[in-house]
């Protein structure tokens, strides 16, 4: 991933948040075909191992469990939020007009090798992890034992484990901190008259920057 110093964010913590609140996953991977790509939800261990332990689990007619070359490790891209950012918000536009569009956005890449766990037993307790962690800012918690043993059980037949012990994290914070301090007020305000969905959350990320 290009990252420009003034763009990185190092610290474990916030990419570690990101990947917490927003789980799902684009995993790339290599076989003998060439660069596959599937979009999976995974759980995050942050205690396990330095940069945690990413878990989740596929169907096992999903290809990515057989076919990964060991050899090479895989990457799992987790997106934070994201905006469209126009020119015409830029406090500088009228006093320059040296202003262009641009996209604000924050990723994580975190990179390992995929392990495969083919045990009932423990596919169990890790749906039981993923959906407390997705269910628990619902008022009535869904609980894998509230569906039918036996449906359940025959659920997991049909899928395979994975864990991936994380060994690089990377992660990109590009929320126009390269902007002087008007234009990034500036983006602000556009961003909070505008209506776009994510315009908060990537408000919040703007100021966080600023902060830091």
């Amino acid at each position: 991933m290009y990252l420009p110093k003034h763009f990185a964010e190092p610290r474990l913590e916030v990419l570690q948040e990101l990947i917490q609140c927003q789980p799902l996953a684009t995993i790339i991977t290599l076989n003998q075909n060439g660069i596959n790509a599937n979009h999976i939800p995974l759980y995050l261990d942050p205690q396990a191992g330095e940069f945690g332990t990413l878990y989740g689990h596929v169907a096992r007619a999903n290809s990515i469990w057989q076919e990964h070359t060991s050899q090479h490790e895989i990457l799992a891209i987790f997106h934070g939020s994201d905006s469209y950012i126009t020119p015409s918000w830029y406090a500088s536009k009228a006093q320059t007009g040296r202003v262009v569009p641009t996209w604000n956005y924050a990723v994580a890449h975190a990179y390992g090798q995929l392990q495969v766990i083919d045990d009932p037993q423990w596919l169990r307790q890790q749906l039981e992890h993923l959906t407390n962690h997705n269910e628990a800012s619902f008022e009535h918690q869904w609980q894998v034992g509230d569906a039918p043993h036996e449906y359940t059980e025959a659920l997991l037949k049909a899928i395979v484990g994975i864990a991936i012990p994380i060994t690089r994290l990377l992660g990109k914070w590009k929320v126009s901190q390269n902007q002087p301090h008007a234009n990034q007020q500036s983006v602000i305000a556009g961003l909070e008259a505008s209506n776009e969905p994510t315009a908060a959350a990537m408000i919040e990320l703007i100021k966080q920057r600023q902060s830091s």
